[in-house]
């Protein structure tokens, strides 16, 4: 196909160049800003000054300009669904964000896995039965975040921020216990299957029912278990393991601790609404790791804290210890949170392990 002359001689020609507006070179609405690193580095709390730390209350223009930037009109709306700040904020939300970041580990490079000797067939099928486990579990808790990373908006993007670290966690968390269950001959074992409890926490449909079932109910029941490696590890990778794993999942609980006890001090109407939350979910997880009754997660948990079949009862007794553990440190995050209230209403088989209040 040829082309005629008069349409080569147009695209000789030089272009209509537009004129120029420049105007963004003098910004009227943000003003300048001197930033100073901190003894932590340039972290997310040096540069939230001045109006770039100014979270609204209210994220009201539903696109993706960014907190302190000047608004520019005919812009296509996003429409981001989570507009107030106590439907979504911690203020710890920085800080762990930027101690998310700086420790970072490798399940490659940073576990001793040259550590990892044979074991008696019934230890090693235990804790390849708890790794099975603890992989399925850290895919919802890093699908149920991930979530709502949509819907959060750039006014309040510290959120944003934090929530990507902890999807990254998780994944590693899947990625060292598969590893675990496969590197020593086992493999992985049963599938446990999402718990009714589990799919209550994918299902939610508020960012804070959310967060209170996963950060505070759910992976605080998880944190307590990696807490006590030391009952459960045969090595020194596994010690390992778990001790990098809580330090992460301190950062997941601890938001959501925190998240709620924002919402409960700047949206208290929402007190109630809360408590029906936690009352669902107790009920559905029944038992801090499982749906109720004995399971293979529970068996396989006194077996390696007991030393083997032969000292089940010795695991059963430190198994429930755990179980004690755990319904008692749910209670003391609650009780930081402000929900202290919720000890005269939890469900029994949580509130029959209570240790009675301090006064």
């Amino acid at each position: 196909m040829t082309i005629d002359q008069k349409t080569i001689e147009k695209l000789r020609k030089e272009p209509d160049l537009p004129d120029l507006d420049l105007s963004w070179l003098n910004p009227k609405d943000t003003p300048g800003i001197t930033v100073k690193v901190g003894k932590r580095g340039l972290t997310l709390d040096e540069i939230n000054i001045g109006v770039y730390g100014e979270v609204p209350d209210l994220a009201q223009h539903g696109t993706t300009r960014v907190r302190g930037s000047t608004p520019r009109s005919g812009v296509v709306r996003t429409a981001y669904f989570v507009p107030e700040k106590s439907d979504i904020w911690a203020d710890n939300a920085t800080l762990i964000y930027e101690e998310a970041v700086q420790r970072q580990w490798s399940s490659a490079t940073d576990i001793p896995w040259e550590t990892v000797q044979p074991l008696p067939d019934d230890v090693e099928e235990a804790i390849c039965q708890i790794c099975t486990f603890l992989t399925e579990v850290e895919f919802i808790a890093g699908d149920a975040p991930g979530q709502w990373l949509k819907q959060i908006s750039p006014d309040h993007y510290e959120v944003a921020l934090y929530l990507v670290s902890q999807v990254m966690d998780e994944a590693r968390h899947l990625d060292v216990f598969r590893k675990r269950a496969l590197v020593n001959g086992c493999g992985l074992l049963e599938a446990q299957g999402a718990t009714r409890g589990l799919r209550n926490i994918l299902d939610a449909k508020d960012f804070t029912e959310m967060s209170a079932l996963m950060h505070v109910l759910a992976e605080g029941f998880v944190q307590t278990m990696f807490r006590t490696g030391e009952f459960i590890a045969q090595n020194e990778a596994e010690k390992t393991i778990f001790r990098l794993c809580a330090q992460d999942e301190s950062r997941h609980v601890g938001f959501g601790v925190m998240h709620l006890r924002y919402v409960l001090e700047h949206a208290p109407e929402r007190r109630e609404e809360i408590h029906h939350y936690l009352d669902r979910a107790e009920q559905l997880f029944g038992h801090p790791t499982d749906g109720g009754g004995t399971s293979a997660l529970q068996e396989a948990l006194m077996i390696t804290m007991g030393g083997g079949k032969a000292h089940i009862d010795k695991g059963a007794e430190l198994a429930m210890a755990l179980t004690k553990k755990q319904a008692n440190e749910y209670m003391h995050r609650l009780e930081v949170a402000g929900l202290g209230e919720r000890r005269y209403r939890m469900n029994p088989a949580f509130g029959l392990l209570l240790d009675p209040p301090k006064n």
